[in-house]
């Protein structure tokens, strides 16, 4: 009896390790890989706008369309002051798991950035980094920022958090119904999951184009301090 008690003790004892391992594997080292790989992302984007010549304008031609963005690759970077000074994000082409590892998600089929649609990006809410795990604190007003290397992208949010369900895709719609909006414009939508730690549902933000401005002009002033 007392070799069985021993035995099944040790088998909770290995089992609870496991599990406590398993959670600081998800809380902890997901984190700090997601958060070095971000930043990887985002150091690879600027080395390459500084490397990029900027494109001297020809009148007689007229100017060639905008490459696609490539799938899995960052595009832009996203800060929103709301979250933090020092909070900015990759934004990659795609939602796929993977992608979502590394930054936040292009909803592919939706708009560019700064173009007339719906330019509509997803993030974890926690684990890979936690990269939205305030997002209940938006409110109306804030600042939702991005630059893709030539300019600068100001969206204000008009309305949310607003909880809805993973099924509802038409929360990424050019014209969102339940947004507000009743006619086309140049809008953003961010989602997340919830509850914090669960994904049964969605949390969504909108927002308008509210200004750009050339790089060359400096931070917005929405970055300011």
């Amino acid at each position: 009896m007392r070799v069985i008690v021993r035995t099944v003790s040790e088998l909770f004892i290995t089992v609870g390790t496991v599990i406590v391992l398993f959670v600081a594997y998800v809380l902890f080292w997901t984190g700090v890989q997601a958060d070095r790989v971000m930043d990887d992302q985002i150091d690879s984007l600027q080395q390459q706008w500084a490397r990029e010549p900027a494109a001297a304008p020809r009148a007689s031609a007229s100017p060639a369309p905008p490459k696609p963005y490539s799938k899995g690759k960052p595009f832009a970077i996203m800060y929103i002051p709301r979250l933090g000074f020092t909070w900015n994000k990759p934004v990659l082409e795609g939602t796929g798991a993977a992608t979502l590892k590394k930054g936040l998600g292009h909803y592919a089929g939706t708009t560019r950035l700064g173009q007339t649609g719906n330019f509509s990006v997803a993030g974890h809410r926690r684990t890979y980094g936690d990269p939205l795990k305030d997002f209940p604190k938006l409110r109306r007003g804030d600042a939702v920022v991005l630059t893709d290397g030539t300019t600068w992208f100001t969206y204000r949010i008009d309305q949310g958090p607003y909880k809805t369900v993973p099924t509802d895709v038409e929360v990424i719609d050019p014209v969102p119904r339940k947004s507000g909006y009743t006619r086309p414009g140049r809008y953003l939508t961010l989602t997340t999951c919830e509850p914090e730690w669960g994904h049964s549902h969605r949390l969504i933000v909108w927002a308008h184009l509210d200004s750009t401005q050339p790089v060359e002009a400096g931070r917005p002033k929405a970055l300011r301090r």
